[in-house]
């Protein structure tokens, strides 16, 4: 693990999660979704997602190794019920000496940037790393990830840059129970408002069928 990770950033309040944008934790189930979400992404947003030129094999042996019993990963979905936006909290393994830490990785489609989407997948990950113990969270990518650096510095993370490379570092105060029933409510509300865009998409669709028209299907 990182040395640097002892000396993180403590910021002045706790990142508390949007109720704004929904955000769910998702599982083995929605494997279908995330794979869809990632190889919509172009040639540049997943080079700045993954650090690298990532072809749609490596995208899928990514998802096909996704551990949902090891780490976690949140989406939130929009009016179609596409992922738009989703982020991977992945627990580094422990070091004697170290802080427990988790790697922060997100992805947002162009058609839901500038919506708070991101910022809101960060802060339901702070929050639930909190709960689950984590003290830091880690974010690494390239320096000119202007999106994900910009998260970073917004959630008062610090930022080390090295080689074209970024490591930001967000030090989390322990968990209390505000942070727990906080965490329960967000979940709780992603799941009312996922239910409620399945049931209006439901009755778009069967009002389509009924006067004729084709049934358009997100891409």
């Amino acid at each position: 693990m990182h040395k640097k990770l002892a000396n993180s950033h403590s910021p002045s309040k706790p990142y508390a999660a949007s109720p704004v944008v929904p955000v769910r934790e998702l599982h083995a189930g929605h494997r279908a979704e995330i794979l869809h979400h990632l190889l919509i992404l172009n040639e540049e947003d997943r080079r700045l997602r993954f650090g690298t030129q990532t072809p749609d094999e490596v995208i899928h042996h990514y998802v096909e190794g996704l551990d949902f019993n090891k780490d976690t990963v949140f989406g939130s979905f929009n009016s179609q019920l596409s992922l738009v936006g989703m982020a991977h909290l992945a627990y580094l393994p422990k070091t004697k000496g170290q802080p427990q830490a988790a790697e922060f990785g997100v992805s947002v489609l162009p058609d839901g940037r500038g919506q708070g989407i991101g910022t809101a997948l960060l802060a339901r990950a702070s929050v639930h790393s909190r709960n689950a113990r984590i003290e830091t969270l880690f974010v690494h990518c390239l320096t000119n990830n202007r999106a994900m650096m910009h998260l970073a510095q917004k959630a008062g993370m610090k930022v080390e840059y090295a080689y074209g490379d970024a490591d930001a570092y967000l030090k989390l105060p322990p968990a209390n129970p505000g942070t727990i029933v906080e965490e329960a409510a967000n979940e709780q509300w992603a799941d009312f408002d996922y239910a409620l865009k399945e049931n209006l998409k439901r009755s778009n669709d069967a009002w389509s069928w009924f006067l004729g028209k084709p049934i358009i299907r997100p891409t």
